[in-house]
Parts: C-alpha cells; structure tokens; sequence
C-alpha cells in the first residue's frame, strides 16, 4: 500500500521556556518556524532508522517528543477565536532531530537535520472534537522505559489557537498539513553529557487524550 504523506509539515522550536534554556537558547519572541520533508513520517511501532549520513559530526540523533495538529482544511488568515475550528485532528509525533546537521552541517538552517527518512514518527490523529483543550495536556516522553520528557501543554510559550493565526497570515495552510507545536525540555542534548538515540534504544511518546507511539531505533548500514 502506497503511503500517503501530508502536504506539508510545519514545526516550532523553542515553544517551552525549559527546553530553550536548557540548550542555552534565548526565549523566542515570535515563533520559530522551520519543516520538515513530509517524507520523513512513518507511524507507531515502524523503526527509526540512523542513516550512514548521520555518522558525520558524531552522535547526534534526539527524540523531541509533540503534540501535533492537523489541519482540516484550507485556512488563511484565521484569527485566534477561530482558529481551532480549522482543525480536524490531533495527534502524538516525535520530532527526531540530528543535531550536528541541525546546527552545522546544513549552513544554520534546521530543516536538514530533521528530516531524514523515518525523523517523524506520529500516531493515528484523534478527531479535533475528542480534544477540548489542546492546552490542557500531558505529554510524556521515554526512552527504555525511563520518563525524560514530562510537562503540560499548558507550558507552550505559543498556545496551538495563536500559532495557526500566525502561521496562516498570508499563507495557505493547506488541508491535511500536519503542525509540530514544539517540546518540552528533556531533551538528549540538553543533558550533561549529552544522551543521544543508539540502535536498540526505544522511544515511548505519549499525551493524555490523544494517544501514543513506540518505535524501536535501528542504524542502517
């Protein structure tokens, strides 16, 4: 069966005050925007796989564990008030990340690094009515079975409602583009010494409400 891949994928960075101080990174005052290639997702239980590309500049591969929003249908220029209407779903995604390419190899522009075949695990979206408050949420991350991720939507410096009235003045969000809202601190690189993803690792993401995804982590050779 021919998989079917969102027309876009639209990401935030930053969008949790702890995850941008534990990298040393300033609060963003508008949001930081950046995609990844909708050909990098895969779903619950596929592997992430660590391409030979990713040996260049050390360990480096992260797992940012997100809520992601789908968007129902064409949207521009939303305001805030009706901005959630546009959504058709919810979902659980992983915004897998290679740090050296995110930061060096790729001439200081994110998209790179992020996305890699299989970068972008997300679960089976929840419908939009399921979820009353996408700011009222808990996103959990693990990685062998041990919590490095844990905090409330409610932290997001940039709540969903203000983020599709940003990301849509101007610009067509088409139907069936798919949002990463960001992640909260936790992260393998803001650790000391950093923990990257190795072949055998699992990562766990989960949010009350929504759902979650597990995939195994592999290397290809």
């Amino acid at each position: 069966m021919t998989r079917q891949f969102p027309p876009a994928i639209i990401c935030i960075g930053r969008n949790y005050a702890a995850h941008a101080r534990e990298l040393g990174n300033p609060l963003p005052e508008r949001p930081l925007v950046f995609m990844k290639n909708p050909a990098s997702l895969i779903g619950d239980g596929e592997a992430i796989i660590i391409p030979p590309v990713c040996r260049e500049g050390g360990e480096q591969v992260d797992y940012e564990g997100e809520l992601a929003i789908i968007v129902g249908r064409d949207a521009r220029d939303l305001s805030e008030s009706e901005a959630l209407s546009c959504l058709s779903g919810y979902a659980v995604a992983n915004d897998v990340s290679a740090r050296w390419w995110q930061k060096k190899g790729a001439g200081g522009q994110y998209m790179r690094g992020k996305s890699f075949d299989t970068f972008c695990p997300m679960s089976v979206p929840v419908p939009a009515s399921k979820v009353p408050d996408p700011q009222d949420l808990t996103i959990r991350t693990k990685v062998n079975g041990a919590c490095v991720q844990e905090a409330s939507t409610a932290d997001m410096i940039f709540p969903v409602a203000e983020l599709l009235a940003t990301l849509s003045r101007g610009m067509t969000l088409l139907a069936g583009t798919v949002i990463l809202t960001g992640t909260p601190a936790g992260v393998g690189a803001g650790r000391t010494p950093p923990v990257y993803l190795r072949a055998g690792d699992r990562v766990e993401v989960s949010i009350d409400d929504v759902g979650q995804i597990g995939n195994p982590v592999c290397e290809d050779d």
